[in-house]
């Protein structure tokens, strides 16, 4: 028999729908009941940043012996790296300042001083001209020529090495525009002496003060420019690389380090990466440090019995041409240019200037006798020391002649008339020859040290580069031997 359910409630199972809850609702003039959040609706939590996920992840690493391993040959592969390519930058930089030295600033250097020597040189064979008038040599004149060529070559080698609107460039640009009026008012000078008229005197002395107020000064500006970059090469070329030195000695203590802890952990006295990325990194540091230093010393000794001397024999020349130019110019002015000094004494303009120059000329060849460090340098320096002391008594010779008032015979004093006369003009020529052959010796023995010098660090800048690769791929090795223990 069957009964049927006592209970309202819809049996399990049948279809009739379930209707949700509502919500109380609040009476009239009450607060509305806040509903909690879903959780569906609920924020979610910052995503962290890639950064930090990684130094998680390295932290974990390194609670483990593989993951520490990881990081060491990660640290030694990248020290020897680092150490490679800084010796690569600061090797190449040296190399190439000492290849400027060689083959570019110190060149250009005595390319300023030739320009200066030779423009002093035409002076001299300008004022040497006019005094013999229509003696005047074929030699004299062709020397003359000769130099103003040699201003002019120079001039455009200059030009064409120097930077566009630099100070080097406005002052070669300023003789370059100096020069046809200078040998325009030689010419001038010359036509009119050889005419017989005085008026080549005062044509003269304008191209003297136009060579001696412009002209040279402009060149020994040059000449003071191409030296200060002679030596701001040196200074790039020389100073020891120390922060390579410094990269170098690091990654060895590095690599020392983690062999020391290879062995205490496994009593295994070599691992063959470590040992060949410690014996690459040991080369590329003594090649380095040996290398720059015989580099340096060669460098050092071609500026110190090089450069130095250079130096000072170009002074000596210049001061020997301008003796020469003040000593004929005394003759040309015939007292019409005087100098009064501090006590009150009155004397020739140019024979005071001879003085001075002579006496420059006695200290710049003691100095470069003190200089030169073998016989064949210092030879010629002596040579031409003995012909500056009989050119100074010559011409005090031919300087009481024209005190006197025997102007042809100090004229003869001073260029001679025969190849036997006993001149001043044979002294200069000495002295001038004799240094021409000291600044050739001296210019040989520069190439020569900073050939040295630069030679030392050729193929350095690879080499370095090449060994470091080598080192970091046998420290990764090496680490990845004892990795492989852990598989």
């Amino acid at each position: 028999m069957t009964h049927p359910p006592k209970s309202s409630t819809a049996p399990p199972g049948s279809g009739l729908p379930t209707m949700p809850a509502v919500p109380p609702q609040p009476g009239p003039g009450q607060p509305p009941v806040p509903v909690p959040p879903s959780p569906a609706t609920a924020p979610a939590p910052p995503r962290r940043t890639a950064f930090a996920e990684g130094v998680d992840r390295l932290r974990a690493a390194a609670t483990t012996e593989p993951g520490r391993l990881r990081i060491i040959g990660a640290v030694l592969a990248l020290l020897v790296v680092a150490f490679g390519a800084v010796t690569a930058w600061q090797t190449t930089n040296r190399a190439t300042a000492a290849d400027d030295v060689l083959h570019s600033s110190q060149p250009l250097s005595f390319d300023a001083a030739d320009i200066y020597r030779s423009l002093a040189d035409a002076n001299t064979m300008a004022t040497s001209g006019y005094l013999a008038g229509l003696q005047e040599t074929r030699a004299t004149r062709e020397r003359y020529e000769s130099d103003v060529r040699t201003a002019a070559a120079k001039l455009v080698t200059a030009a064409a090495n120097s930077d566009p609107g630099s100070p080097s460039a406005a002052t070669i640009t300023k003789l370059n525009e100096l020069l046809p009026r200078y040998k325009g008012l030689v010419e001038s000078a010359r036509a009119n002496n050889r005419q017989g008229f005085p008026v080549g005197g005062a044509y003269l002395r304008a191209a003297n003060d136009t060579m001696q107020k412009q002209m040279l000064p402009a060149a020994e500006d040059l000449y003071q420019k191409e030296n200060h970059r002679l030596r701001a090469d040196y200074a790039d070329a020389t100073p020891y690389p120390w922060a390579a030195i410094a990269l170098g000695v690091l990654a060895l203590a590095a690599l020392a380090w983690a062999q020391r802890r290879n062995y205490r952990r496994t009593n295994r006295v070599l691992n063959h990466g470590l040992v060949a990325a410690t014996a690459s990194t040991t080369v590329v540091l003594l090649w380095l440090v040996i290398g720059h230093s015989v580099a340096r010393a060669g460098l050092n000794g071609s500026y110190a019995h090089g450069v130095r001397s250079l130096n000072v024999l170009h002074d000596a020349r210049i001061a020997s041409l301008k003796a020469r130019s003040d000593e004929n110019l005394t003759l040309v002015s015939r007292g019409a240019e005087t100098k009064t000094l501090k006590d009150g004494t009155v004397m020739d303009a140019y024979d005071w200037a001879y003085d001075q120059e002579i006496d420059a000329l006695g200290r710049r060849l003691a100095d470069a006798d003190h200089l030169a460090d073998d016989t064949a340098g210092r030879k010629p320096v002596q040579v031409a020391n003995q012909s500056m002391k009989v050119w100074k008594s010559r011409h005090k010779l031919a300087r009481q002649a024209n005190d006197s008032g025997d102007y042809q015979k100090a004229r003869d004093r001073v260029i001679g008339t025969t190849a036997k006369d006993a001149s001043t003009g044979e002294c200069f020529d000495n002295v001038d020859t004799s240094l021409a052959s000291a600044l050739t010796h001296e210019t040989d023995e520069f190439k020569k040290a900073a050939g040295n010098g630069r030679d030392a660090m050729t193929g350095l800048p690879v080499g370095s580069a090449a060994l470091a690769a080598l080192g970091a791929a046998g420290a990764v090795l090496g680490i990845g031997r004892r990795l492989s223990e852990y598989r």
